[in-house]
């Protein structure tokens, strides 16, 4: 058995690859990287095909994450079939989400997270912001992927 989660942001070059590579990285450590299949996209089709913000790399590398390969892409009516898990960022992407999503689509959507029960239910957005807040996003996502990795588990 395997497990397929998708993180969703708007672009799709800062906070979905970051949790795709925090996630993937949690995995592998775990063993598990055989077992989980990891992507992230955007509801947004702006930056398809482009590397993520050099920001998101920078802090990433920093905690020993590379974003450096990962591509954005857009979200596709397909996701919702060949996922299990649909995690969105925020409550905006979580609606757009919903509004796309096939009426017999098989994957859960659900804010990455508010699922985990974090202090807060959406992971903000650093692109117009400050240093601080792609330092945020990695400790919100270290967080709730360290608890997704426990519920994988368990699946397993």
């Amino acid at each position: 058995m395997s497990v397929k989660v998708l993180f969703v942001c708007l672009g799709n070059i800062c906070r979905s690859p970051t949790a795709e590579a925090v996630f993937r990285h949690q995995a592998q450590a775990a063993g598990l990287e055989q077992r989980i299949h990891i992507d992230s996209a955007g509801t947004a089709d702006w930056h398809r095909g482009k590397s993520p913000d050099s920001r998101s790399c920078q802090f990433a590398s920093r905690r020993g994450y590379d974003l450096e390969p990962l591509r954005a892409r857009q979200v596709s009516v397909d996701d919702f079939h060949d996922f299990d898990l649909i995690l969105a960022m925020d409550h905006d992407n979580l609606a757009h989400l919903r509004q796309m999503q096939p009426t017999n689509a098989r994957a859960e959507l659900d804010l990455f997270l508010k699922r985990y029960g974090l202090p807060r239910d959406a992971v903000p957005d650093p692109y117009y912001g400050g240093d601080e807040g792609f330092e945020d996003v990695l400790d919100l996502v270290e967080q709730a992927s360290a608890a997704l990795l426990n519920e994988i588990k368990a699946r397993l």
